[in-house]
């Protein structure tokens, strides 16, 4: 039986999504699993998949996949179930529903090729242990630098920086277009680069983006700091997950956001705090991540 999974939306979300067909090799093992999504990349040497198509150029996938077979198409979007938006259970709780298959903890998966990390480890071999931050998110072109409902605050960045220096060489995850903190090298590489990166390190400070679905995949417990998005929905269990502090001002809601009360890039104007000291508890952060 063919069995069709299509992953709309970002990089993070197509991680996560190896979870779902772990769940879902376990309830059709002799199954053809064929992968839509934007990135294919993340799917390579996965075997419990198929066939992994682009979406940005798929084609005749009734004609190749569907016409005259046995098959299943799981298309559904867990980001409109009701579960979702109610903050009620794991998005992976949701999607496994949404598939027709039962969820039992399943976790991201991510394979690296032996070449990958022959390739990619002298990279990232430095004296010092590696302390890997991830510290803004969001895709190339967004509106704004810094984004208080995802990003962490550049005074608790510099607080974390400052701390750990002298101990450890402390890499950026970051795009050309993303703010460069001082006493940082910038790791500007593909994901897959990023991965094995990761896997290197010693300490790893996170958001709610695609490094920390990434790191669960490797089985790296992190710390990941939450602003307005939830670690009940998002997060994963292993990781230390750090949730910002209450507001200090009253919010204004974004009417743009729909469903939920803050969209993922808020203006700094929006910031419902009296200064971004407030947002996160820096020592609770530094206790976290631990000498």
């Amino acid at each position: 039986m063919n069995i069709i999974f299509q992953v709309d939306g970002g990089l993070g979300k197509s991680i996560a999504s190896t979870a779902v067909i772990s769940a879902i090799n376990k309830r059709y093992p002799k199954s053809n699993i064929i992968v839509l999504t934007a990135y294919p990349d993340v799917f390579l040497n996965n075997p419990k998949v198929s066939k992994v198509i682009n979406l940005n150029g798929a084609s005749s996938i009734y004609e190749t996949y569907i016409k005259d077979k046995k098959c299943k198409v799981f298309a559904g979007e867990p980001y409109r179930q009701n579960s979702f938006f109610l903050n009620e259970e794991s998005l992976l709780e949701t999607w496994c529903r949404l598939c027709g298959v039962k969820y039992n903890g399943e976790t991201p998966e991510f394979y690296i090729s032996n070449v990958e990390k022959e390739y990619f480890t002298p990279t990232y071999q430095t004296e010092k242990p590696l302390f890997v931050i991830h510290t803004n998110g969001g895709p190339e072109g967004q509106q704004y630098n810094y984004s208080w409902a995802r990003d962490i605050p550049t005074p608790t960045v510099n607080n974390i920086i400052n701390h750990y220096k002298d101990s450890y060489t402390i890499v950026q995850i970051r795009r050309s277009d993303q703010i460069q903190y001082e006493n940082c090298l910038s790791a500007l590489d593909g994901y897959r680069s990023i991965a094995i990166m990761l896997s290197m390190s010693k300490k790893r400070l996170l958001i709610d983006s695609f490094s920390q679905h990434l790191a669960a995949a490797l089985n790296l417990p992190s710390v990941v700091c939450w602003s307005t998005t939830s670690p009940k929905v998002f997060g994963h269990k292993m990781h230390t997950n750090i949730q910002s502090n209450p507001f200090t001002k009253q919010p204004i809601y974004n009417s743009n956001s729909f469903y939920q009360p803050f969209a993922l890039y808020e203006d700094i104007h929006s910031v419902p705090y009296n200064n971004l000291n407030e947002i996160f508890n820096d020592e609770e952060i530094i206790k976290s991540l631990g000498a």
